[in-house]
């Protein structure tokens, strides 16, 4: 009678034991899981400035890579063409070439082709002028990145210094509690961390956007020497 007493309480409790195992393995994995939403809205106000700063990090990349990426379309044959204009003295042909192309390196030949009879020295300081200007032009707005990429970490420490200061005090004046002050301290970094990749993202998309500039600053160096090359071989209109 003991033995069979003992196998049925072995019996009962064996599922209730595994029942309620699997409630408190669901129970923690709900307790684990947090969406990413929640967890950016437990960061506090200063994640306000961060979504603004990450936003207009957005907008300033895209458009300045496509401004960038437009202007680096030029035909191939496009000096080929404005050599054999010039040397057979169709100026104003070679002209409208350079309007027509609409680009940085077609308006700093077009230049070039507008100074044709001055002194080559004057020539190419004209030709250097504008293509400084083409090249501001196309940094405009990357300081905005640059400056994203300061403030941006700034702003996550911040909030959380701010979050530590407050939790602190709560401990203060309502007790110490391991749970509370864990869950108090991983929100509060959710700012730090928000900044930090913010950060990130402006210094990669200011040294992406800069190096592309580059390119197009070289580009522009190749051709006014080109063209320096061959307007120099030319006859000089009196």
């Amino acid at each position: 009678m003991t033995f069979l007493t003992i196998f049925l309480q072995a019996a009962t409790t064996a599922p209730l034991d595994s029942v309620q195992k699997a409630a408190q393995l669901e129970a923690s994995a709900s307790i684990e899981k947090i969406s990413l939403f929640h967890l950016l809205m437990e960061g506090g106000v200063l994640m306000i400035p961060l979504l603004i700063c990450s936003l207009i990090l957005v907008y300033v990349f895209v458009e300045r890579l496509l401004a960038i990426r437009k202007a680096a379309v030029v035909d191939q044959s496009f000096m080929g063409r404005i050599r054999d204009q010039v040397e057979s003295g169709n100026f104003k042909a070679a002209t409208n070439t350079c309007k027509s192309a609409n680009n940085p390196l077609a308006r700093v030949i077009e230049k070039g082709v507008s100074r044709i009879g001055k002194p080559l020295d004057y020539i190419e300081k004209s030709m250097e002028n504008t293509g400084k200007l083409e090249v501001y032009k196309l940094e405009k707005n990357l300081s905005v990145l640059t400056t994203i990429a300061g403030i941006a970490p700034m702003l996550g420490f911040l909030g959380t210094i701010a979050g530590m200061i407050i939790l602190f005090f709560n401990v203060q004046h309502q007790g110490f509690d391991i749970n509370s002050i864990a869950g108090g301290i991983y929100t509060k970094m959710v700012t730090s961390a928000s900044g930090l990749i913010i950060g990130l993202l402006a210094y990669v998309g200011f040294t992406y956007l800069n190096a592309q500039i580059n390119k197009q600053v070289n580009r522009l160096e190749t051709a006014s020497v080109e063209f320096l090359d061959f307007v120099q071989d030319i006859k000089q209109p009196v």
